[in-house]
Parts: C-alpha cells; structure tokens; sequence
C-alpha cells in the first residue's frame, strides 16, 4: 500500500464539496469562467494546501472552473474560556497547556481553527451588458 496516498485522500471529498458549491454559484450568476477562488481554512485544519489545488486541478477538468487558482488564507486558533468567555488567539504548540490571561481558567472551547470557508471568487461573466 501506497501509505502518502492514504495519508492524503481526506481533501478529494473536501475539495469535490468546494468545486460543487463554486459551480452551482457559477451557474446561477452565469459566469463562463472561474479565475481564483479565496478559501479560508483554519490553522488546526490538517487540509494541505498543494494538495487541495492538486486536486481541484484534477476534478474540475472540463468545467468553467478549470485552471482556477486557489488563494489559500489560514483562520487563527481561537479558544474562548469557559469561566470568563474572553476569547482568546493560540498557536497550536499553545493548546495543551492554555491558560486564560484573564481570569487563569484552565477549560477552553474551541470556536475556531478546523473551519474552512469560500470566502469569494474572481471570474469572467459570459453576459455582455451594453
């Protein structure tokens, strides 16, 4: 077995689910071509980005989409304590020993960092409007 293909299988599903929401938004605004796409991804998201754009390369051969640049933003880790609600931005290496600089509360909820979002794209209209 081919244990790097493994490993990396887990962003063709992500990345179909992102080709079918920016070609049905395609549709609707009747767009003949999709230049980019901004994604936002969190920083705990273990999505790479090489191959999140390997792999819209692959599947979106033959739709408006095809050759689109990806433009890849990564989302800060925000945990919010439980006891004060501050919310607060960590770097992963901080996770397991966070601490709340406002009231030193142990216990955190994680309100960001796996998420990811199309935040725009950039395209061609195939309507002229004179």
């Amino acid at each position: 077995m081919n244990w790097g293909k493994v490993l990396f299988m887990h962003e063709l599903p992500v990345t179909g689910e992102i080709l079918k929401t920016v070609l049905k938004h395609a549709k609707w605004n009747k767009v003949s071509k999709v230049v980019s796409v901004c994604l936002q991804i969190g920083k705990l998201s273990d999505l790479e980005d090489e191959w999140i754009q390997h792999y819209f390369d692959y599947l979106s051969k033959g739709t408006v989409a095809e050759g689109a640049k990806l433009k890849i933003e990564r989302l800060p880790i925000v945990i919010q304590c439980q006891s004060c609600r501050l919310p607060h931005n960590v770097e992963a290496s901080q996770l397991a020993e966070w601490t709340c600089f406002g009231c030193g509360g142990k216990q955190g909820e994680l309100i960001s960092g796996r998420q990811y979002y199309i935040k725009d794209m950039e395209v061609q209209s195939c309507e002229r409007f004179d």
